[in-house]
């Protein structure tokens, strides 16, 4: 009887999405909370980690929501360590612009409060990433789960007018990132003002190379308008072909590591047989990615996870041009 009326309320959250009462909420107490109650609650050979600033911009929210939505996430990781492993709660307070925007239709620049949850428990497999949010959708055993805990998160995230980012593979973990819409305050205001813009470019050229002609087109936007000179290819074998003919010019490559015909490591070890000094920056939406694309060989120098802001590109670009 009790779990037919747990299954009904998750019902309705999960249809009406965020509806109740919302108030200017601080974070950073309401985290607090939970922490102390995982490591009270969580089997000891669970290590709860926390990493949350007291700085943390404020949202407007209903705060029993934000509570499920954080415990969902946590009791998920903790399913997906039966022999035991570290969770990890982290917030962070970013600014998304125009540039991350594009490449994620969910999220609309502004100012965001970011709360992350990570495990090192057994990981989801690429293939069902895409259908976790899925109502009903479960990977767990008839009687121990509804199918519902994550499409109640989504809902009450997107009716908060948030999104959700999840980075996962299977046998490495789990990290679900929650992005909040924080207020405007004078806080927000004045940390965004104090931000240091990324140095710029010095007229290098960078090659970038995306299957995504939109994924080119908002990254070169902000390399030129910051000084560099950009060239662009819509595949591996054009970068290749374009980097035998223009190497001494080229400084960086950016270069994205799922691409058909010739993909993002097979990419990187062909710019090294012509250039074993080829400074490579990989681009992936995947986190898995980033092991594989450093694998690939000496040449990549950084990882930039999509999507990406302007900010990160730039700040990532002068780093590996400025190394020694």
């Amino acid at each position: 009887m009790e779990r037919g009326a747990g299954l009904v309320k998750q019902l309705l959250t999960f249809a009406r999405g965020s509806e109740g009462e919302r108030q200017v909420l601080e974070l950073h107490p309401l985290i607090s909370e939970i922490g102390k109650l995982l490591r009270q609650t969580f089997p000891r050979n669970i290590e709860v980690l926390m990493n949350v600033p007291r700085d943390l911009w404020l949202v407007t929210a209903e705060a029993t929501q934000i509570h499920q939505v954080l415990m969902n996430l946590c009791v998920n990781a903790r399913d997906a360590m039966p022999q035991g492993g570290r969770l990890t709660i982290t917030a962070r307070n970013q600014l998304l612009d125009e540039t991350y925007a594009h490449m994620r239709p969910e999220a609309r620049p502004g100012r965001y409060a970011v709360l992350e949850v990570e495990d090192t428990g057994t990981g989801i497999p690429a293939d069902l990433l895409e259908r976790i949010f899925d109502a009903f959708f479960t990977t767990k055993e008839p009687g121990q789960g509804t199918g519902l805990g994550l499409s109640t998160v989504q809902g009450i995230v997107k009716g908060h007018g948030g999104f959700l980012d999840v980075e996962s593979a299977a046998s490495r973990g789990a990290r679900f990132s929650v992005y909040l819409p924080a207020q405007e305050t004078g806080q927000a205001n004045q940390a965004v003002a104090g931000r240091v813009e990324p140095p710029g470019g010095r007229g290098e050229r960078i090659l970038v190379v995306d299957d995504e002609a939109s994924v080119r087109e908002i990254t070169t936007a902000p390399l030129e308008a910051s000084g560099y000179r950009a060239v662009t290819a819509q595949d591996g074998a054009e970068a290749v072909a374009l980097y035998a003919k223009h190497q001494e010019e080229i400084a960086v490559v950016l270069a994205d590591m799922s691409m058909p015909i010739l993909d993002g490591p097979a990419t990187v070890r062909a710019l090294l047989t012509l250039n074993s000094a080829v400074r490579i920056i990989a681009m992936s939406g995947r986190a898995a990615n980033e092991t594989m694309a450093r694998d690939a060989g000496p040449g990549v120098k950084a990882f930039l996870g999509k999507p990406y802001t302007a900010t990160e590109l730039l700040t990532t670009t002068r780093r590996v041009l400025d190394a020694n």
